[in-house]
């Protein structure tokens, strides 16, 4: 059984940090080859697609509204998946949810479609 859990939401304020986590169990990062990514749910608005990475990490992709502000990252012999979040912005507040996918991934994850989910974490970012 896939799961995805992410960690390291919370609230902080305006141009401040915050790095979360996406630990996956019951697929292997180094030989499953699933590309990953990160996506954002504000209340009242649809998810939407935020960063992502292939299975290698050789390709990252950033949605440009988090450009020079967020990284994201992969550890594959740890089978993490992790977003670097810097300044952040009264915008970014939002339910973050993390991805797997594996054929035709990268292109499936920017169109927010996933083999697997995880249940999310909020982040919110106050003034």
């Amino acid at each position: 059984q896939v799961q995805l859990v992410e960690s390291g939401g919370g609230t902080v304020q305006a141009g401040g940090s915050l790095r979360l986590s996406c630990a996956a169990s019951g697929i292997t990062f180094s030989t499953d080859n699933y590309d990953m990514g990160w996506f954002r749910q504000a209340p009242g608005k649809e998810r939407e697609f935020v960063a992502s990475i292939s299975w290698s990490g050789g390709t990252v992709n950033l949605v440009d509204s988090v450009k020079g502000r967020f990284t994201v990252s992969r550890d594959n012999a740890k089978n993490t998946l992790y977003l670097q979040m810097n300044n952040l912005q009264l915008e970014d507040t939002a339910v973050y949810y993390c991805a797997a996918a594996r054929a035709n991934g990268l292109w499936r994850l920017r169109i927010v479609r996933g083999d697997y989910w995880g249940q999310g974490t909020q982040v919110t970012v106050s003034s």
